[in-house]
């Protein structure tokens, strides 16, 4: 089945191996949790040794493991969950690995825009069956959140902070009473939530003052924040992993050689230093240079590698999707990235040779394109 979608939710993705976690697991569970908390971390950061298991379980979330129990328990406590980071932080993945953990079921989601309305949190009408029988609740056409207070499962809400203030506070009652009211419906008029029910919603730290949440609704959450990966090793872990993915959805054969990575993760190093010693916003690529665009840079080269190269990631290759990906605006981000080649890739290239000098023609070419 997964191999007719474009992309397959986590439950679908790893059926084989929740079926077997679930099969071998022990521990407690809460009321309508396919798995135990214990195993439930086994299934996100993988297996080790310790374990005794007899398979290894793959590591799908690169993260400290504190903030994975801190979220566990939160919603063992049932309280909502807040997962708050600066972009590519992995926010949503997690969400999405934990409700398919617990609910084998990460699809009832919500997105925040500008444009979500309270109908989209609570419910809706079928106007057609309204009007050839009634309001009842045949007719009533349930928000994801519903549907996951009906099923005890767990909901979603995608970019908290990008939706109104109205919205945002339709989620109050729903927090705090585990119920949703239909005054439409008189004797049926109170949806009353199931064992297992909560929510999960996800916010980006660069989106605050958007919509700021209520002193109310933050009560009603337990904030974990996911730190920006800093680790060059872990970084690594994640965008082999992902790349791993990339080449097999597309049924690519083409390596990713290990001196290539390097180049990849050191130029993100450079531009992020250079961000962060940058004296205005004019002197920042507007880019957030997060692990998940460093992973569509890759993505980028590969692709264009396998489809229109020689069949071989090259340096020259990877620096012009770099430049394509990190060109968001102008003339400033061209401008600065026109600076960081020159001014650091050319010295490394002399210093260092290796791919630097590829690296650096290829960031030229790139340039002129854009010119």
């Amino acid at each position: 089945m997964t191999d007719t979608l474009l992309r397959a939710p986590a439950e679908s993705k790893y059926a084989a191996e929740l079926d077997w976690l679930e099969s071998i697991d022990t521990g407690p569970k809460p009321a309508n949790w396919r798995l135990s908390p214990k195993m439930i971390n086994t299934f996100v950061l993988g297996s080790a040794p310790a374990d005794g298991l007899d398979r290894t379980v793959q590591q799908k979330w690169y993260g400290a493991r504190s903030i994975v129990e801190r979220s566990v328990v939160t919603l063992l406590g049932g309280r909502g969950l807040l997962l708050i980071g600066d972009p590519g932080t992995g926010k949503s993945w997690l969400a999405e690995l934990l409700a398919a953990a617990i609910s084998r079921n990460s699809t009832l989601v919500v997105q925040g825009t500008a444009g979500t309305t309270e109908d989209q949190i609570k419910y809706s009408w079928n106007v057609a069956a309204v009007i050839a029988g009634g309001q009842s609740r045949a007719s009533m056409i349930p928000s994801p959140i519903m549907t996951a207070m009906e099923t005890g499962a767990i909901g979603r809400i995608e970019e908290l902070t990008r939706s109104t203030s109205d919205v945002q506070d339709a989620l109050i009652s729903i927090l705090s009473e585990k119920y949703i009211a239909v005054p439409e419906l008189e004797s049926e008029g109170i949806l009353y939530a199931k064992p297992g029910f909560s929510l999960i919603a996800t916010a980006n730290s660069r989106d605050r003052g958007v919509n700021d949440m209520s002193s109310a609704l933050k009560r009603r959450l337990n904030f974990v924040t996911i730190p920006v990966v800093t680790d060059r090793d872990s970084e690594a872990d994640i965008v082999r992993f992902r790349t791993e993915e990339v080449l097999r959805q597309h049924e690519i054969d083409l390596d990713v050689p290990p001196a290539l990575l390097d180049v990849l993760l050191q130029s993100f190093a450079d531009l992020r230093a250079a961000a962060a010693a940058a004296g205005s916003d004019d002197e920042k690529l507007e880019s957030a240079l997060s692990t998940a665009e460093q992973i569509g840079v890759l993505e980028d080269a590969i692709l264009h590698s396998s489809y229109y190269g020689d069949k071989e990631l090259s340096a020259h290759t990877l620096a012009g999707s770099l430049v394509g990906s990190l060109t968001q605006r102008t003339p400033e981000d061209p401008a600065i990235l026109n600076k960081y080649l020159h001014g650091v890739v050319e010295p490394r290239s002399v210093a260092e040779g290796g791919l630097w000098p590829q690296f650096l023609q290829g960031g030229r070419d790139a340039m002129a394109s854009l010119a």
